[in-house]
């Protein structure tokens, strides 16, 4: 450790000689990564992959072939957003898988940005977790362009990320500009970890949504589970950042200690509301759920006082909606921009 970080490690309260801490303090204080400067062209090409793959494979081929009428009958704004759930879920899954050991080996594990990835690599930590978060920024990017209906809350969301994750990495190629340029790097893996995993469930959700639309007991289920992960999600995503952010504070200087709340509420308000979202829509499947009892018992009971041998009658209320009006399964008109696709919750 230079004798920069020495003394400014030494020069903090006892409360900081937390394992962890004490080991964020003795980052060095350095570029993120050597690949910062050409962050440009790897969001760049990131992009360009998800043009190819939405353009030449999910589109032609992969998702008609898959989901069939489900996928084929959907109007161009749900079939967009169909579409968007399996590169958003895809891609979060991808930077799970690169990101997991090199957040863990910087946060907790001993290790710093310039570590090598593994025994003998030229390829370090930071490498690694920049395109993580190159590849987290371009799937919001591409989000933004395709999708036709956005929320405001969901496009406030996906451009808060954008602009803190540049510049969280733009800060790292002077460090001489700002000392905090490590440790609001590390804030910013935390709130793209949480995102990917609380975030990761209600695009599957909103899929099976779309796969089985009259199976209201088994949507109900799928919903009630997408609403409450998001709600601990954001729970566990406020006490650890926030615990990181306080016990830090000395270090902070005065625009990241205003900023960093500020944003922080962003970004808490628009996962509240995503599960505010799919409890509306838990709720939506339990009143299905009802009515279809209660007009089955209805019609049983009447065709038994006829005489005629009972059996069962299954209402089906979205056939009955689609009856009325064909396009009101496809947009909802009760939470119109939010419903049925949970990104623009966000």
């Amino acid at each position: 450790m230079s004798q920069h970080n020495a003394t400014l490690a030494g020069s903090y309260p006892p409360r900081y000689h937390h394992r962890v801490l004490h080991h964020l303090l003795d980052l060095p204080l350095t570029t993120v990564s050597e690949l910062v400067p050409y962050s440009g062209i790897i969001f760049s090409c990131i992009l360009i992959l998800f043009f190819f793959v939405k353009h030449y494979l999910l589109e032609p081929y992969l998702l008609p072939r898959l989901y069939r009428e489900t996928y084929t009958n959907l109007d161009i704004v749900n079939r967009r957003g169909f579409l968007n759930h399996h590169i958003a879920g895809a891609s979060k899954i991808i930077c799970l898988a690169l990101a997991i050991y090199p957040f863990f080996a910087v946060v907790c594990g001993g290790k710093h940005l310039h570590s090598p990835y593994a025994p003998g690599s030229k390829a370090t930590m930071g490498d690694v977790l920049v395109v993580a978060s190159l590849w987290l920024i371009a799937m919001y990017t591409f989000e933004l362009i395709y999708r036709i209906k956005i929320s405001p809350i969901g496009i406030a969301h996906h451009v808060g990320t954008i602009l803190i994750g540049h510049t969280a990495l733009v800060l790292g190629l002077d460090p001489r500009l700002n000392r905090v340029v490590d440790i609001e790097f590390i804030i910013c893996l935390l709130w793209g970890a949480f995102d990917i995993v609380s975030e990761f469930w209600p695009h599957v959700a909103i899929v099976l949504y779309r796969i089985y639309p009259n199976d209201h007991a088994f949507l109900r289920k799928v919903f009630k589970v997408a609403c409450f992960s998001t709600l601990f999600g954001t729970f566990c995503e406020t006490v650890i950042t926030m615990f990181f952010f306080g016990s830090l504070w000395d270090r902070w200087t005065i625009d990241f200690k205003i900023a960093t709340p500020l944003l922080h509420l962003i970004f808490t308000f628009a996962q509240l509301h995503g599960s505010r979202v799919f409890w509306t829509m838990m709720k939506r499947q339990e009143k299905y759920i009802r009515e279809g009892k209660e007009n089955c018992e209805r019609d049983v009971e009447n065709v038994g006082s006829s005489g005629v041998e009972r059996h069962s009658v299954r209402f089906d209320p979205v056939e009955k909606i689609r009856d009325r009006d064909p396009h009101r399964v496809n947009e909802s008109k009760d939470l119109p921009g939010l419903v049925p696709d949970c990104s623009e919750s966000r």
